[in-house]
């Protein structure tokens, strides 16, 4: 659908106000112990876009090809993700995913209509992404487990009204609950960094390194 990215931005508007109530409460911060290099190269990525990106805005916009990006104020979720792999090594998953899909057509969803690839819209919709880094053969299993959710995972996760969302795991953790990792996201207000990784239903978890 070419109208709008997620349709239904009033229960996003909803949403904002649960979020504060969850994201108002004290974090502490925290390196993570002995994590390699890369994951921590793209947290520094997502957390530079930290009240730069200050709007969600999930217009549909024709973008250039490749390297294509939404003006830098606003965006979604898969913003904040396609520009920390972007910033971080250069790597671009509006190319990588158009790319796969124009030979694997297939393989992805057809929530939206779709009879061809789209490169504009495509790699900003979660549900293709969690596709790609499954063909990547980067999915992980979902755990309960704090410590198996590691700075620079990705975690999908379906918000109320089936709102399909994705979070890149922070390098801080919470002080509610020792070992509970942050996240770095778009949920609604521009980019953030919240203590929701276990707030909403958990839909897949992603170690994507930037190495074939």
């Amino acid at each position: 659908m070419k109208g709008t990215l997620m349709t239904d931005v009033t229960r996003r508007t909803v949403l904002q106000a649960s979020l504060l109530a969850l994201t108002s409460l004290p974090t502490v911060s925290r390196a993570a112990t002995a994590a390699p290099s890369w994951p921590l190269s793209l947290i520094q990525a997502a957390r530079a876009q930290i009240g730069v990106t200050t709007l969600y805005d999930p217009a549909y916009v024709r973008l250039t090809y490749p390297g294509g990006d939404v003006p830098p104020d606003r965006g979604v979720c898969t913003d904040v993700v396609i520009r920390a792999y972007r910033r971080a090594f250069g790597l671009d998953l509006q190319a990588l995913l158009h790319e796969d899909m124009k030979a694997n057509f297939a393989a992805y969803p057809k929530a939206w209509g779709m009879k061809a690839p789209d490169p504009n819209i495509d790699h900003r919709r979660v549900p293709n992404l969690a596709v790609y880094f499954t063909r990547r053969k980067a999915a992980l299993p979902l755990s309960e487990d704090f410590a198996t959710y590691r700075p620079g995972d990705l975690v999908t996760q379906m918000l109320p009204g089936n709102l399909t969302h994705i979070v890149i795991v922070s390098s801080k953790t919470s002080t509610e609950a020792p070992g509970r990792p942050l996240v770095i996201q778009n949920i609604g207000a521009g980019a953030s960094e919240d203590d929701t990784l276990f707030a909403y239903q958990r839909t897949g978890h992603y170690r994507f390194a930037p190495v074939a």
